[in-house]
């Protein structure tokens, strides 16, 4: 049975129609950067539950969730529409396998997002633990609009801070955007532009890729760096060059 505790929002920001982010104080249990909870309400008697990943590092109290209002959804309407001082459930253990200490060492480790699913390496770099191991990370955002850059300023602040061995990489899809890439991460992956882009290159050598977000994202990349740079799943009993997890 899941331990649920009671939280409090403390901050709530809307950064266009649909995305926002809640601010949120509660009792819950350490966790690991990369991990999620479940963020719940009571409504028509019966509590409806959802998976978040924590934004924030852990350590830090304000914890911060990343999410989109599905209009016809049951749960994000509501919490779209709250106001600090309103109350909500959280499960105080968090869960998730999509953190550092499961991805072997490498020398460049790609980092690879759609939309909300920015939220765990954001948390993993703002903690900044065990990163070490790696001599080259690279923080890819992948959005429809420009707009939907929302975390883009503490991207910016995480490269500054990590002095170059930080690269952010911004793509657009649906617009042209300067300084950002136009496309599908597959697509630009395929092309070369990615790695173009960043002055680094991806091979099953040199490289262990994230993957977080859009399900037909993490399919069509793991697809075409398993076809065309023999690049495998990994695995605890089988290490391979791939982590991935899906966001909804």
């Amino acid at each position: 049975m899941a331990d649920w505790v009671t939280g409090k929002v403390t901050q709530i920001q809307h950064w266009t129609d649909s995305l926002f982010s809640l601010t949120v104080h509660a009792p819950i249990k350490p966790f690991t950067a990369g991990q999620f909870t479940k963020l719940g309400l009571e409504i028509d008697g019966e509590r409806v539950q959802r998976a978040y990943s924590y934004v924030n590092a852990p350590g830090n109290e304000n914890l911060e969730f990343y999410l989109v209002n599905v209009p016809e959804g049951k749960l994000s309407p509501r919490l779209h529409a709250m106001q600090p001082g309103d109350e909500l459930m959280v499960v105080s253990d968090a869960a998730g396998f999509f953190v550092l200490d499961e991805v072997p060492d490498c020398d460049t480790l790609w980092m690879l997002a759609t939309g909300t699913a920015i939220g765990p390496y954001l948390s993993i770099l703002q903690e900044g633990v065990g990163l070490e191991r790696f001599n080259h990370l690279v923080l890819v955002h992948a959005v429809r609009y420009a707009a939907d850059l929302s975390y883009l300023p503490l991207m910016l602040e995480l490269q500054e801070r990590y002095a170059g061995k930080l690269r952010i990489q911004t793509v657009v899809s649906r617009e042209t955007v300067s300084g950002s890439l136009t496309g599908r991460v597959p697509a630009l992956i395929d092309s070369g532009e990615l790695e173009q882009a960043v002055g680094l290159t991806m091979t099953t050598e040199n490289s262990h890729v994230m993957l977080c977000g859009n399900p037909q994202m993490v399919r069509d990349t793991q697809q075409l760096l398993k076809e065309n740079r023999q690049m495998t799943k990994h695995l605890r009993r089988r290490p391979g060059h791939m982590t991935a997890e899906h966001y909804w």
